[in-house]
């Protein structure tokens, strides 16, 4: 199997949390200032407001990559394909890039073929580009690759930060040709006050934040912070950054296993 080529940037804003005005003006302020990436959900509740950020920014549509993500009571039969087609609505949009399954976790236990089935029909109707997960372990991942084939998996998004390096499913994936995508990068901003974090950026002449998605990408992931301030979103974008590996080793040695996304649905994770 050979490596497929990623079309997605590989930094993207991310929309968690952020709501209404706020959501608006944040992804507004991300596309001035050059990010062509932006990731959301139906469980947000801003596909609207980033859907009119977007279509307020008249970047030419082929230049953005747009992710959302199908909420748990959406994941059977009767509602997955329309929930799509709403969400699309609400972004303006004719298709978006990227579709994951939000968690493995069917609000009425439907088999994950069932709604992989549907993910990759979605696909076929061409509401979105890619397909891929988001949350999914080892097992998860397995499970998942009776239905679809590996190389249709564009990704699994996950939680990977300096605090939770999550080096086992990343390996796993890394044999399947499954791309990582890492949200909380900056652990809900803990990260950003370590101080070893904070002497590599001294010596980079660099933001905590800018260490931060350098690791991320020298690991070979796609990152996507959150910020609701034009400098934060501009100093995000600037990747002047260059690790050496003492400095990587130096964060990974950072690992506590602080996960910081484990809500009562989650699965069995990875140790």
């Amino acid at each position: 199997m050979t490596q497929r080529v990623i079309e997605m940037p590989d930094l993207g804003m991310g929309t968690f949390r952020l709501e209404g005005k706020t959501a608006y003006e944040s992804v507004k302020m991300a596309l001035e200032v050059g990010f062509r990436h932006i990731d959301t959900a139906q469980i947000y509740g801003n596909e609207e407001q980033v859907g009119q950020a977007i279509k307020d920014s008249n970047i030419p549509r082929e230049e953005l990559f747009i992710t959302t993500k199908v909420w748990n009571n959406k994941l059977n039969k009767a509602d997955f394909v329309d929930s799509v087609k709403t969400s699309l609505e609400k972004l303006k949009l004719d298709y978006v890039d990227l579709l994951l399954i939000h968690w493995p976790a069917p609000a009425n236990n439907e088999p994950m073929s069932v709604y992989l089935t549907e993910l990759l029909l979605t696909k076929k109707l061409g509401l979105t580009k890619h397909i891929g997960v988001s949350n999914f372990t080892i097992a998860n991942l397995n499970e998942a690759m009776q239905t679809l084939d590996p190389r249709e998996i564009f990704t699994n998004q996950i939680e990977v930060h300096p605090y939770l390096t999550n080096t086992k499913l990343r390996a796993f994936c890394d044999q399947h040709k499954i791309h990582v995508t890492a949200y909380m990068p900056f652990v809900v901003g803990k990260v950003l006050t370590d101080q070893t974090i904070i002497d590599i950026a001294n010596k980079h002449d660099a933001t905590p934040a800018q260490v931060v998605i350098a690791w991320e990408n020298a690991n070979g992931m796609t990152t996507i912070p959150s910020s609701t301030k034009r400098k934060n979103l501009e100093d995000n974008f600037n990747d002047k950054v260059k690790l050496d590996d003492e400095d990587i080793a130096r964060i990974d040695g950072l690992d506590c296993n602080d996960r910081q996304a484990s809500p009562d649905f989650a699965p069995q994770w990875d140790q």
